[in-house]
């Protein structure tokens, strides 16, 4: 009952709202680690090792964990290299040639080469930079203070990691939720191309391919945390037991992926057929339409836990019926533009059945 109330609130709220209001639902987690790593990471450096304002330790626990799931360790990595790269010349440099504008360049630009000569990650260069300015203009050089800020970087890079493995996200669910949102995406798009192509409606053609082109930053924000989620289900051992289920999960990321593209080809053909007065057959819309029920089904999958229905066996039955459909005879004596739409479906229908785990050879074999 709460859950259907809320899902009406949120469902009247204007469309901008609620996609803001989702991105901090998403966030909300990443930001308590950043949060928690933080404050953990001050109170080690001032308590355990007794240094008087570590403020590198907060600052690395925050740029390590960052608010993507993706390549954490790695950002762990770079940050306490390219903090400790920019205090190491800094605390040479300074000492020798003093503060000014002059040294101020000349510093951050050896910096930014050693880190880039070791190596070619773009956190490393950027941190090694801000932590050599940082010393030629705040921080006194020299002494045992600059072992105390490398060794800040360092609590902070670990703490942060910690924190992952201690409170992580559950790997699987943000995967799922995050591809879940594209099909969902893609149901609505193909529901109205096929209403735009029925009524020869330019706009809705044209809508359609404009709200599937919007989804690369999804696609993107799915496969880093995909990434992000094996990464976690490595680290942590509460969820080493996922491990095979993340794997099954990031197989989608390639076949979805290559969906979107090719419904877009579709639309952008079948949008160029609209503006010229040509007819789809009514066959290949209703198809279109079915695959619209497709997306929607593979959603529902994605969202399923173990054991639930609609699982990949469930999924690939609805993709079969709708790709039995999409036999070659139906274009015998079509025009080639009406031909080339119906390959596209075709070649749609074999990576919507590859994501429910097909191989590419089974899928193509489903539409001989």
């Amino acid at each position: 009952m709460i859950e259907r109330l809320r899902g009406r609130f949120v469902a009247a709220l204007p469309p901008a709202l609620r996609h803001r209001l989702r991105r901090l639902w998403l966030s909300l987690v990443p930001i308590a680690q950043c949060a928690l790593a933080a404050g953990l990471a001050w109170w080690i450096a001032v308590n355990v090792f007794g240094h008087p304002q570590p403020f590198f330790a907060p600052i690395a626990a925050v740029v390590s964990l960052g608010l993507s799931l993706g390549k954490r360790w790695r950002r762990s990595v770079e940050l306490v290299a390219g903090v400790t790269i920019g205090i190491l010349v800094g605390d040479v440099l300074i000492s020798q040639i003093g503060s000014g504008s002059w040294q101020i360049a000349a510093v951050v630009a050896l910096a930014m080469s050693v880190a880039v000569f070791l190596d070619d990650g773009p956190l490393i260069p950027m941190q090694a930079a801000s932590s050599a300015a940082l010393v030629a203009t705040l921080l006194p050089p020299g002494g045992i203070a600059g072992v105390h800020r490398a060794i800040d970087a360092l609590i902070g890079g670990v703490v942060g990691i910690l924190v992952v493995v201690v409170i992580p996200v559950n790997p699987a669910h943000r995967a799922r939720r995050d591809a879940a949102g594209i099909l969902a995406t893609m149901r609505d798009a193909a529901r109205e191309l096929a209403d735009g192509l029925t009524e020869m409606d330019i706009d809705k053609v044209s809508g359609a391919l404009e709200n599937a082109r919007n989804t690369q930053g999804e696609i993107n924000t799915m496969r880093a945390d995909m990434s992000g989620g094996r990464e976690v289900s490595t680290m942590s051992p509460l969820y080493w037991t996922s491990r095979h289920r993340l794997q099954r999960i990031s197989a989608t990321a390639d076949p979805i992926d290559n969906a979107v593209r090719n419904f877009r080809v579709i639309a952008r053909r079948t949008r160029g057929m609209t503006q010229r007065g040509e007819h789809l057959r009514p066959e290949i819309i209703e198809i279109i339409s079915d695959i619209s029920r497709g997306f929607e089904t593979l959603r529902t999958m994605m969202l399923a836990k173990p054991g639930e229905e609609p699982d990949q066996a469930d999924a690939a039955r609805v993709l079969r019926t709708i790709a039995r459909k999409a036999t070659a005879e139906l274009v015998g004596d079509s025009p080639l533009a009406e031909t080339a739409v119906l390959a596209e479906v075709r070649s749609l229908l074999v990576d919507m059945l590859m994501t429910c785990g097909l191989s590419r050879s089974s899928a193509v074999a489903t539409l001989r």
